[in-house]
């Protein structure tokens, strides 16, 4: 049975081409067992009640594909990372943990955002454990959504600043962390996004081959993994739809 993946969509209301790109998404989806989100679906999720649109049509579009019995199952990415028991209940999918060991079409897969793997950018790596220490993140959701807009804001052009002074190779994976993911879940294959960086990387681990294939961005770079028994095949999104 075929599972689909995708990462880094970013959806919100400024781009509503990338909202009509995933609905058809979801309507080729009706055919298959599967389909991952590796993190990012939303541009910002501020929280299980952040229903401003279009963030209504995605969970009801998700909604609708979990209804027909596609197994929807979603990872946090850093720009969503919010969501929770009422994203899942409102959808029906299921919330993967940052490192999900899967089978993809019988092929065991270690499926990641990526945003851990970039072990060089000691700063984000820094805020992201603050950002994700639990008894915190409902005291943010406690305030009004307005006030956590006006925050978010804040910390994105904060963040978009020092991007701009930061060496390209500080936001790319390092081998070391790509190995050391791999080997804890005993695996050879690999899938993440968050880079931005689309591509099918073959290496050898421990005297083995392995792959890694990194997810494209819904800012060009669209694409899918498309797994079933003749493989995993990552392709242009258009040409699958």
């Amino acid at each position: 049975m075929t599972a689909l993946l995708v990462s880094d969509l970013h959806l919100d209301e400024a781009r509503p081409e990338k909202l009509a790109l995933f609905l058809r998404l979801l309507e080729r989806a009706r055919a298959c067992r599967e389909l991952y989100i590796l993190g990012d679906l939303f541009q910002l999720w501020l929280g299980d009640d952040d229903l401003r649109p279009p963030h209504p049509e995605i969970l009801q579009g998700l909604r609708g594909l979990s209804e027909v019995g596609v197994r929807v199952r979603v990872q946090r990415g850093n720009h969503d990372f919010l969501m929770g028991r009422g994203f899942c209940r409102a959808t029906g999918a299921r919330l993967l943990p940052d490192e999900a060991r899967v089978e993809l079409a019988g092929v065991p897969a270690l499926l990641m955002h990526g945003d851990t793997l970039c072990t060089l950018d000691r700063e984000y790596q820094r805020f992201r454990r603050f950002t994700r220490i639990r008894p915190l993140q409902p005291l943010f959701t406690a305030m009004p959504l307005a006030w956590r807009l006006r925050k978010a804001a804040s910390i994105r052009d904060q963040a978009m600043t020092r991007g701009r002074n930061k060496a390209p190779e500080l936001m790319d994976v390092t081998r070391e962390a790509v190995a050391g993911a791999m080997r804890r879940h005993g695996v050879r294959l690999l899938v993440h996004g968050h880079t931005h960086l689309p591509a099918v990387h073959r290496f050898e681990l421990d005297g083995a081959p392995a792959r890694r294939i990194v997810l494209g961005d819904w800012f060009g770079n669209e694409n899918v993994l498309v797994c079933d028994e003749g493989g995993q095949r990552l392709l242009p999104l258009g040409e699958f739809l």
